[in-house]
């Protein structure tokens, strides 16, 4: 087993070498400003539900280029958000891919709807217009409201193609992108922010501390549809409106809501860390850039995981795919050696179509592209607080516990 202090002092020596520090797949990035921001927060008047919120959703909108942009709780809340705002509950249908986390396919459960999963791309992980055409054949004619595509590790799924397919289909899409905050999709001479609505009804994001920026927890959605972005600030809060002339303590709830508001403190450390994006952003592309050239003499072994070419992401996740039959060792050897030298590591995801609840209401479904991304999938450390040599370090150990 490695000795993670390193190696040891020469004969004689009597001087100890600093440990390495570890290196998670994933990392918020904090900064004297972001607490100084919040330090301010804190001692403003409004603590939630103040203008802090506003300010942080128009910042938000005016990144990604949407019309709208509502401030939540979580990602999860914003999928949630979504569905009900799209009046999506029960015999609906929700399509999402099989390879994301149990949010996405939880959100449509929570409204009522039933879900068909669909495949995905073996190499990217990322439903496909081909995929989505198998799910929808799948649907035996019951009514498909919305089609989720999860834009994986950060790159982006085919949205004008997904777009088409579902809006033949009588779906709305709903992007979740908690992964792809500052990607873009190429098409033609055109370039389209992930959140920007120009092919999707409505986009999810997260603000987790391993995704792109950071509130802790916390969540936004984006929408080009007045009434939808109405709709979405109506679930967050209870579903409470204040009629029009009526006096200030007067309320009315002409359905339910919940509590799915994101406090000001939290907002001011989203607007802070959202000054940053372009920074983070450009700090994990060059990352990327170091981790393909130094993984490129473990191939066949150990590849990237696949780029569609109308794709620019900046990356959430550094997925490699491992050959782990070819390399003779399981990849829980594999991850225990890594933590051993000091290196996290993590898998996204298990299908989410095997957990025992989908079993149990679907039943069997063999999802051939999702089980062949499942069994090679790794994902390393990629944040901007990464200085360029522990790239090396993680390919090195790597290596290392692959025996190559």
């Amino acid at each position: 087993m490695a000795d993670r202090r390193g190696p040891a002092p020469h004969a004689g020596g009597d001087r100890r070498v600093t440990p390495l520090p570890f290196l998670p797949y994933g990392r918020q990035t904090i900064e004297d400003d972001d607490v100084a921001s919040v330090a301010e927060a804190l001692r403003a008047d409004f603590l939630t539900t103040g203008p802090t919120v506003g300010r942080f959703e128009a910042a938000f909108a005016e990144t990604v280029g949407a019309r709208h942009a509502v401030a939540c709780s979580n990602g999860t809340a914003a999928l949630h958000m979504a569905m009900m705002a799209a009046g999506i509950g029960p015999g609906d249908i929700c399509i999402v891919p099989s390879i994301t986390f149990l949010a996405t396919a939880n959100c449509a459960t929570y409204v009522g709807a039933d879900v068909v999963f669909a495949d995905v791309d073996p190499d990217s992980g990322l439903m496909t217009p081909e995929t989505l055409a198998e799910a929808l054949s799948r649907a035996d004619g019951r009514p498909v409201r919305a089609v989720l595509p999860v834009h994986l590790r950060g790159d982006v799924c085919d949205l004008p193609a997904l777009a088409a397919l579902a809006g033949a289909a009588g779906a709305i899409l709903v992007e979740d992108a908690p992964h792809a905050l500052g990607s873009s999709l190429r098409r033609g001479n055109e370039v389209h922010r992930v959140g920007d609505n120009a092919f999707s009804a409505m986009a999810t994001f997260s603000f987790h501390p391993v995704k792109t920026i950071a509130t802790g927890e916390g969540g936004m959605v984006t929408t080009s549809d007045d009434v939808l972005a109405e709709r979405l600030r109506l679930a967050r809060s209870h579903g409470m409106v204040r009629p029009a002339g009526a006096a200030p303590w007067i309320y009315e709830m002409p359905e339910p809501g919940y509590n799915y508001r994101l406090p000001d403190v939290l907002c001011a450390l989203g607007l802070s860390q959202l000054a940053k994006l372009e920074r983070f952003t450009a700090r994990r592309r060059v990352l990327a850039a170091l981790y393909e050239t130094a993984l490129a003499p473990l191939a066949p072994t150990v590849r990237l995981a696949a780029r569609p070419e109308h794709s620019d992401p900046a990356l959430h996740l550094l997925t490699v795919l491992i050959d782990f039959a070819a390399a003779g060792i399981e990849r829980a050897r594999v991850v225990a050696d890594l933590a051993e030298a000091g290196i996290g590591s993590q898998v996204h995801y298990i299908p989410v179509h095997t957990q025992p609840y989908w079993r149990t209401r679907n039943g069997a479904l063999d999802l051939p592209g999702a089980q062949g991304w499942y069994d090679r999938c790794l994902s390393l450390p990629l944040f901007p607080g990464m200085d360029d040599g522990d790239v090396e370090r993680v390919v090195a150990a790597l290596a290392r516990a692959l025996r190559l």
